[in-house]
């Protein structure tokens, strides 16, 4: 859930995947592989290195690559092979493949840069940027069509949702609900899934949000790690890019943002829901649903997979499952819940 092109604290280690990686570039005479150096943190098994590209091809390809390892056994090189190419044909800005070699999972792409969206965005660019982000949306979703992804259905919702009790509530809270508790939950989380599952299906990107956006001079902005997109709910997206787990605004400005979304998407001919009210809050819906998703993610990475970098966003997350849960009747009983377990919260303090 973070972007290629973050600072990372990865270790280029002399281990035999990057050794196969080395090579590999080396045999393309594309990149000086001894220029190699880690391209960023990522949340999942993928690992990325910068390389400078060599002098006689620097004016075709810039003056640097992006090479990714992705393990065949656990990372799919193809879906992101096909994502990249339904993003380039809707006209979204996403990195080019320069080259690859999928049955080891090794690919040479173009580099968009250092900068993200979370790096750059502020109150006085904000709008602008957003904006901009919107409109590459707006693509993408205009290019949709069925049978090309995976459908973001019932079992995926849930699925994604039950993240949350395992590892927000069972690892991090080491709590046991009991049966009414869960009971009181499964209320919730069917009353969510009914809501998102009623909304018209387009393309769905999944991690569309400010570590994912790289701002750029021409084609801002451009879009990385789209590889698990689906055919899913149409506020999917939006839901992602405005309710960001990095990056909070005010509700006012989000409810701004959110009906110039609509209102573009109205006049394209996109299957929003044409009654405002009921579109924000179907985007409320979808926002829970991916912010419970995000809660058990975040501690699954910290548990499971020893990268606690993501607890310090646990308090965001949680501000933005309060406030949209206390606004609905069939989502109180959420507040409820974690009323109830707020004192099983450990203290605990994260420095970076």
């Amino acid at each position: 859930m973070s972007s290629l092109y973050q600072n990372s604290s990865t270790s280029a280690g002399n281990d035999a995947r990057l050794q196969g990686l080395t090579e590999w570039l080396a045999s393309t005479g594309l990149v000086e592989v001894e220029t190699g150096r880690p391209a960023s943190s990522d949340a999942s098994f993928r690992r990325y290195f910068r390389y400078d590209v060599v002098p006689a091809m620097r004016d075709k390809l810039g003056a640097t690559l992006v090479a990714m390892d992705a393990p065949p056994e656990r990372e799919n090189v193809p879906a992101f092979l096909h994502v990249q190419e339904l993003l380039l044909d809707a006209g979204v800005t996403v990195p080019a493949i320069v080259a690859k070699k999928v049955e080891s999972g090794y690919l040479l792409l173009s580099d968009l840069g250092v900068t993200t969206y979370l790096a750059r965005l502020d109150a006085d660019n904000a709008a602008f940027m957003y904006s901009s982000a919107v409109d590459a949306l707006l693509k993408f979703q205009l290019a949709s069509e069925p049978g090309k992804l995976a459908e973001f259905d019932r079992a995926f919702v849930l699925r994604e949702m039950n993240l949350f009790p395992e590892w927000y509530i069972g690892k991090h809270l080491n709590v046991t609900l009991d049966e009414k508790q869960q009971a009181q939950l499964d209320k919730v989380f069917e009353a969510i899934t009914a809501n998102v599952l009623a909304q018209q299906q387009v393309y769905m990107h999944r991690d569309f949000h400010s570590r994912n956006l790289m701002w750029l001079e021409t084609g801002n902005p451009g879009v990385l790690d789209f590889q698990d997109a689906v055919y899913g709910p149409i506020t999917y997206d939006l839901a992602s890019l405005l309710r960001d787990a990095y990056i909070q605004w005010d509700e006012e400005t989000v409810l701004d943002w959110v009906v110039r979304y609509w209102q573009s998407a109205k006049q394209l001919g996109l299957p929003v829901n044409p009654d405002i009210d009921a579109f924000y809050r179907d985007f409320e819906f979808m926002a829970l649903q991916r912010h419970l998703k995000i809660l058990g993610i975040f501690c699954r990475l910290n548990y499971r997979d020893g990268k606690p970098i993501y607890m310090g966003d646990l308090p965001t997350v949680m501000d933005y499952v309060r406030k949209t849960a206390n606004r609905y009747t069939e989502l109180k009983p959420l507040i409820r819940l974690l009323d109830a377990l707020e004192d099983k919260a450990p203290a605990v303090g994260y420095t970076f």
